[in-house]
């Protein structure tokens, strides 16, 4: 009898043993969501937020950071509309009352190109450029909609990453450009930036 009790324990031991462990609820959630360095753009339109892929393009992420965190980037404007491909900002020449030097602005450095095989479909952010590769500076743009235009800009580009909140406030920069920005590129009311912050934020796996 004993000998027959202590099998029976030795079993329903090694079974217990063998249970899969069921994953605490905060642990799953942890991994679903983990916090990072967003950037943060205050417009009086909305809020754009901004995830980096400082795997892609390391020192543009340095470099845009840097910018933000010395407060470069505040009361800029979104100087360059393009209906259907992109709205452009970060020049410094924007803040001035002369809109014929807006683009022409760069900051502190000049960036070595880091292209790579991300494409520029919706919501992307990349850095412009001049015709020289390593010319990249202070300006960015972002991905309004994947077409032949944005299709043209892979790996001449650096994308260095993504608007995962905020694109309704993209698509209303574009709205309040006015109509002549189909001819000029340039709208009516430039949309300023009040503020650019680098802040952490949970981001959720997968965005």
């Amino acid at each position: 009898m004993h000998t027959l009790l202590l099998a029976l324990s030795f079993v329903c031991g090694l079974a217990a043993q063998t249970q899969p462990q069921s994953q605490p609820a905060s642990s799953a959630a942890s991994e679903a969501s983990a916090k990072e360095e967003v950037a943060v753009i205050t417009t009086d339109v909305g809020q754009i937020v901004i995830r980096f892929f400082p795997d892609l393009a390391p020192n543009h992420v340095d470099n845009f950071k840097q910018l933000a965190r010395s407060r470069f980037y505040d009361g800029t404007t979104f100087h360059r509309v393009v209906p259907g491909f992109v709205i452009q900002g970060g020049d410094p020449n924007s803040k001035d009352d002369n809109p014929n030097n807006d683009g022409m602005g760069n900051g502190p450095r000049m960036l070595k190109a880091e292209f790579s095989d991300k494409p520029h479909v919706r919501g992307i952010l990349s850095m412009a450029r001049s015709r020289d590769p390593d010319s990249a500076s202070c300006q960015f743009f972002i991905i309004l909609q994947e077409g032949s235009s944005s299709r043209a800009l892979n790996g001449k580009y650096s994308v260095f990453g993504e608007v995962i909140a905020g694109m309704d406030t993209v698509d209303r920069i574009v709205e309040l450009a006015g109509r002549q920005v189909a001819r000029t590129q340039r709208p009516a009311k430039a949309v300023v930036m009040r503020t650019v912050r680098v802040e952490m934020r949970a981001v959720e796996a997968g965005t």
